[in-house]
């Protein structure tokens, strides 16, 4: 109280004598950078700092860019004006910035103004990053305001309205190596929209409406993102130079057929998902009521050449879409294919060899004699149809690790003798009756499988012996009878299992000893006792929620005492006379 009355009688003097009070700065400031992000600012700030070179204003109430003298400013390189209220930029203001290399400007009002602003744009003679996203920009303000930008490198103008890629739009900016269309409304690229662009690497034109690329000729880019559009064609065009083009997403479109690829080129990732296509077989035939719309079709020689250029495709994802066949054939020329994902289609069988035009997918092709082998690592099969895997299926996968066979029908196959390490001779096989089950034994590489609900009710002795699984998931499979002998073979490999959601009483859930298992998923059964076979396991993670345990065993958490930790219990009727377990 008495300092308050000490510095009252100095305070009404400096208002009454009009001197304004000082005012710390709501900035962030070091020497080279500012940061006034989100602090309210409705005008640009006048001085700054000598020497700063990164200026941030964004998520502020900035209206426009302009003033007279600003000192400070000389030395600026990088400024974010970013989610402003921006709709002026004037020349005087950018006349000061002889420095600026990265000017951010998304989410504004630039299509305000554009004639003038884009007058101004000229000034910036060294910018080499410009984001002009989410500016409501039309193709021709989008061309007006870059130009005259000759030395930009990377341009943003993503979620604009843009609906035509006009002939020269990028031609005062031939240095440019990003370009990012995504978002917008694009229906047409004109033939020379990006002539010019000879260093161009990196083009995203997701979300947009294009539905036919004919004659691509970009052989200088790396990356293409071309998904979510409503895309029925793709076709390249073939010259001279190879195409450096390593990325591909052509996911989200209306594609009925493999895209027609160039011959030379550098593919390593390519993205087919969520498409329409129905058949990798060459010669298979088009649906009838299919009307060539383009021309391009007419010439279109489908899969013809088209995996002949795919021999560096490392990851290739053909998810949701309408394959009835898993053709083996079509990936033998893939050499250097790691990652191949045919989740959620229609998969019911695989053939072989290739099948003539107008064969039924279920007449499945007789192995030959000498099959090639695909060089696949992680295989996802998950959301089809698939009733049986044939022997030559894993025997042509040698170096598989990791295949989701979840959400399909497959029954695994009993192995006899092959517990004691003996040979896997024919005779040590017992197929179910007329070849309907799946033979998962003797698949050495193979380190991580998922059967979820596959409607598997009993797993036959010795499923999965001398396939030295680190991962087995089986949830998902109602009322799943386990032997004690039907994990026979994994006791020193397996890491992780799941059995959650099947069901299982006690009488179905016979563990053998797990030595190496440390994550165990028991969720969802009627468990009312644990499987006495865990309690050599050093379990990290125990999962038991949602079953009939009155009680866990002692004896188990004594021996689990010092691995285990992390265990769910919840959903169990415990005891309250029965918690000693909780000492352990």
């Amino acid at each position: 109280g008495c300092l308050l009355l000490w510095l009252l009688p100095s305070v009404l003097r400096a208002q009454s004598n009009g001197e304004a009070r000082p005012r710390s700065t709501p900035c962030q400031q070091s020497p080279t950078k500012v940061s006034c992000k989100g602090v309210g600012l409705r005008k640009f700030p006048k001085e700054l700092g000598q020497g700063v070179k990164y200026l941030e204003l964004s998520n502020n109430f900035i209206q426009n860019l302009s003033g007279s003298y600003m000192p400070g400013f000389g030395q600026l390189e990088y400024l974010d004006v970013c989610f402003n209220q921006l709709e002026a930029v004037s020349a005087t203001t950018l006349a000061q910035l002889p420095q600026l290399r990265s000017l951010l400007l998304g989410s504004n009002h630039l299509d305000r103004n554009y004639l003038t602003n884009g007058q101004a744009f000229r000034l910036l003679r060294n910018i080499e990053v410009l984001d002009l996203s989410a500016n409501n920009l039309e193709s021709h303000m989008a061309g007006w305001y870059v130009s005259n930008l000759t030395g930009l490198r990377m341009l943003d103008l993503s979620g604009n309205k843009m609906t035509i890629l006009p002939a020269g739009i990028f031609r005062s900016a031939p240095r440019l190596r990003e370009l990012d269309l995504s978002n917008n409304y694009i229906m047409e690229i004109e033939e020379g929209a990006f002539e010019a662009l000879e260093e161009l690497e990196v083009v995203n034109l997701a979300l947009n409406s294009l539905h036919c690329i004919s004659g691509f000729s970009l052989t200088q880019l790396q990356v293409l993102n071309l998904s979510h559009n409503a895309l029925e064609l793709f076709v390249s065009e073939e010259g001279a130079e190879p195409y450096l083009l390593q990325v591909l997403d052509l996911s989200h479109n209306r594609l009925l057929y493999f895209p027609e690829l160039p011959k030379a080129h550098y593919l390593t990732h390519l993205n087919l998902s969520n498409n329409l296509i129905a058949s990798l077989l060459p010669g298979s035939g088009q649906p009838g009521e299919f009307v060539l719309r383009y021309e391009e079709m007419a010439r279109f020689n489908r899969t013809s050449h088209t995996t002949a250029g795919l021999t560096h495709v490392v990851d290739l994802d053909l998810s949701n879409n309408q394959l009835e066949l898993f053709p083996f054939t079509f990936f033998h020329s893939l050499g250097s294919l790691h990652s191949l994902s045919l989740a959620t289609n229609c998969l019911q069988d695989v053939a072989g060899e290739p099948l003539a035009g107008g064969t039924e997918p279920s007449d499945r092709s007789p192995a030959p004699l000498e099959r090639a082998v695909l060089s696949v690592r992680s295989l996802d099969l998950h959301g089809n149809a698939i009733r049986v895997l044939p022997r030559w299926f894993f025997d042509s996968l040698p170096q598989l690790e990791t295949i989701d066979l979840g959400s399909n029908s497959l029954q695994p196959c009993e192995s006899r003798g092959s517990d004691r390490g003996g040979s896997l001779g024919g005779g040590s096989h017992v197929p179910a009756p007329g070849g309907t089950c799946t033979p998962f034994y003797n698949v050495p590489r193979l380190k991580h499988l998922s059967l979820c609900k596959n409607n598997i009710t009993r797993l036959h002795p010795y499923a999965f012996s001398q396939t030295s699984l680190l991962s087995l998931d089986l949830s998902g499979n109602k009322d799943l009878f386990v032997s004690k002998e039907a994990l026979g073979g994994l006791e020193f490999s397996l890491q992780k299992l799941s059995l959650r959601g099947n069901q299982m009483d006690d009488s179905k859930a016979e563990l053998p000893c797990l030595d190496a298992l440390k994550v165990l998923d028991l969720s969802g059964n009627n468990l009312s006792l644990l499987p006495t076979g865990l309690f050599c396991s050093p379990l990290e993670s125990l999962d038991v929620r949602n079953n009939n345990l009155l009680t866990l065993e002692k004896l188990a958490l004594a021996s689990w005492s010092r691995s285990l930790k992390d265990v769910s219990v919840a959903g169990n009727p415990f005891s309250c006379c029965s918690l000693a377990w909780l000492d352990t």
